[in-house]
């Protein structure tokens, strides 16, 4: 359904019952010890406040990966979780006194380990007398005050959405994602909290929360003709001057938006992906954003409004609880009101403090039954299969992952118009360190093939559109001439493309001729042993970031698709290993793909 503006502002000027207003602190007024962060200096008085945040909590309650079965680590020796996020809140609230903090993330709290998995589909929340998720018990043991809609709090539906909002002792906040029909919000679209102060008025704060209008590609199974989700600048327009005229002192949004002010999905929608620093360019009364979705870290990033050339402070703490923003206002008492005299923000850091044992405590016993739940054997391979090479060889795993969903897609057309066409399926090495091991498969064996929360598409391509893919997929190959020597710990990654914008297509055959410039590096391009012809259609089973413009391949974001599924594709493997039993190399993996230098196989 279009989303009409106008339309929208009419139908719209009548929202108390998606408002949500809640309280928050407390010192009581006379003879009260002025609290850290308030005083009264002569004439002037003055507070001070912090509002803290999260954002891409992605399931995250504890600092353990389910599909490695030990305690999180990367790289950059990362701690994750929100135990750890708890007793850093209360570290800041310890200091700078309850009543004078507020806590609120900006979305996708609900999907993206096997913990959340397991709460959704194994033991799942909506069942009759079901559980309560583990992040709804701990987001209100640590004692948040509101949060915004992430994109994928829509990924299991929007019934096990509202059950979780149900058991959320704080609002979840929406001010973009409207009923399709009446094009009111569908979610409370703001709170208001007061800060109790020895000085004067309460300091009340609104926050605004908004997110991304991609839900409704990417979750257009769940959405379509349910909800709409019109742009974060229209909306916070629209919002922020009706949250000042209502007595807000202070305005914060939570935006699962980034602010680089691009869109994967290219002109699919007309509303901007990343649109946080917009936002705080456009929309004049804004003093603070926090930003979500892009899964980077930003301690504090500054943005003049056009408007009014005041600075907005944008922060987004890192992914997974890695880090908490603090966003600290000084206040000052002018003409009858509170003002804001200064905002600035900083992160910190997860993994200089122990999890909190209150929340282990909490939530221990559902730990546990996601860590017996991920190590259950499911299957058995006769061979030991591994990334390590994939990245510049065509690898029997990475065609499993093909394999797969390509069966799984052509089942799904089955019996319709395209039961026709071939299906080819693109998959990337996601993860150099993944493994099938030799003797029993466990769930998380299965599961740590696709570590991202993808699902499954189905679109049309033609042969030249196929090959238009594949170039572009081989410029992540370092240009290296004949009788050179091939180094492959320089040979990948070029340009700085990450391996998860590396694609092979399974089902044709092709060589990349790595000594020639991009662009024009396929070779012998064929299926079935004939040319592919540039005018044939073929069905791509394609995840649903690729599908949706991610990486910015060509063509697929705007073919036509013809099949889609909400379920995670490692889920689809888990599920597909369970019912083979063994996994036997010789039924699906094949040399599809090879680099070459001038005919000459480089490996």
């Amino acid at each position: 359904m279009a989303l009409n503006r106008r339309s929208f502002l009419g139908r719209s000027a009548v929202v108390g019952a998606g408002v949500a207003v809640t309280g928050a602190g407390s010192v009581s007024a006379a003879g009260a010890v002025v609290p850290a962060g308030a005083a009264v200096k002569g004439s002037s008085k003055r507070y001070s406040f912090t509002v803290m945040g999260t954002t891409d909590l992605h399931g995250h309650v504890f600092n353990w990966d389910y599909f490695t079965d030990r305690e999180f680590d990367d790289k950059a020796h990362n701690d994750v979780g929100l135990a750890k996020i708890s007793t850093l809140v209360n570290r800041v609230r310890a200091e700078r006194g309850r009543g004078n903090t507020l806590l609120i993330d900006a979305g996708d709290t609900i999907q993206g380990t096997q913990l959340s998995y397991y709460y959704a589909k194994v033991d799942p929340i909506t069942a009759e007398s079901g559980p309560v998720h583990p992040v709804a018990q701990a987001m209100n043991a640590i004692g948040y005050d509101a949060a915004a809609l992430g994109n994928h709090e829509f990924n299991y539906g929007i019934p096990l959405l509202r059950k979780f909002e149900e058991q959320c002792a704080f609002p979840l906040l929406g001010a973009n994602a409207l009923d399709a029909k009446t094009l009111r919000p569908a979610f409370p679209p703001y709170s208001v909290h007061r800060l109790r102060t020895p000085c004067g008025r309460d300091v009340r704060v609104a926050v605004l929360g908004l997110t991304n209008p991609g839900i409704a590609i990417w979750d257009k199974a769940h959405v379509a003709g349910k909800m709409v989700f019109p742009g974060l600048e229209e909306q916070a327009a629209y919002w922020v001057p009706r949250l000042r005229s209502m007595g807000a002192d202070v305005v914060v949004v939570s935006a699962h938006s980034g602010s680089s002010g691009t869109s994967s999905y290219g002109d699919q929608l007309p509303y901007v992906e990343n649109a946080a620093a917009l936002v705080a360019e456009q929309v004049p009364g804004i003093d603070a954003i926090l930003v979500g979705h892009a899964h980077t870290e930003i301690a504090e990033y500054r943005v003049v409004n056009k408007a009014t050339g005041k600075e907005v402070v944008l922060s987004e703490p890192l992914k997974w609880g890695q880090r908490l923003t603090l966003f600290d206002f000084d206040l000052v008492w002018s003409r009858g009101r509170w003002g804001v005299e200064r905002v600035s923000a900083r992160v910190l850091n997860s993994s200089t403090v122990e999890e909190d044992p209150a929340i282990v405590s909490l939530l221990a016993d559902e730990h546990e039954k996601v860590v017996a739940y991920v190590n259950q054997v499911i299957g058995s391979s006769p061979v030991e299969m591994s990334t390590a090479r994939a990245p510049w060889q065509d690898e029997p795993i990475i065609d499993l992952i093909s394999h797969v969903q390509a069966e799984t897609v052509r089942a799904a057309l089955a019996g319709t118009a395209w039961a026709g066409l071939p299906v080819l399926s693109q998959a990337s090495c996601f993860s150099r360190s993944a493994a099938i091991p030799a003797g029993e498969i466990t769930i998380r064996d299965a599961a740590g093939l696709y570590p991202f929360e993808n699902t499954l598409e189905a679109r049309v391509l033609t042969g030249a559109q196929l090959k238009d893919y594949l170039e572009y997929s081989a410029k992540y190959y370092a240009r290296v001439a004949p009788g050179e020597p091939v180094d492959p710990a320089r040979l990948t990654n070029a340009e700085g493309t990450p391996d998860y914008n590396y694609d092979a297509v399974y089902g044709l055959t092709y060589e990349i001729d790595i000594a020639q410039p991009v662009g024009s590096r396929i070779v012998n391009l064929s299926f079935e042993g004939v040319p592919v012809d540039p005018a044939r259609e073929f069905v791509l089973a394609v995840n649903n970031y690729r599908a949706s413009g991610g990486g910015a391949f060509p063509h697929v974001a705007g073919a036509k698709q013809v099949w889609a599924n909400s379920d995670e594709i490692r889920n689809t493997i888990i599920q597909w290993v369970r019912a083979k039993g063994v996994l036997d190399p010789a039924e699906f993996a094949s040399v599809g793909w090879r680099l070459t230098r001038a005919g000459v196989p480089v490996f």
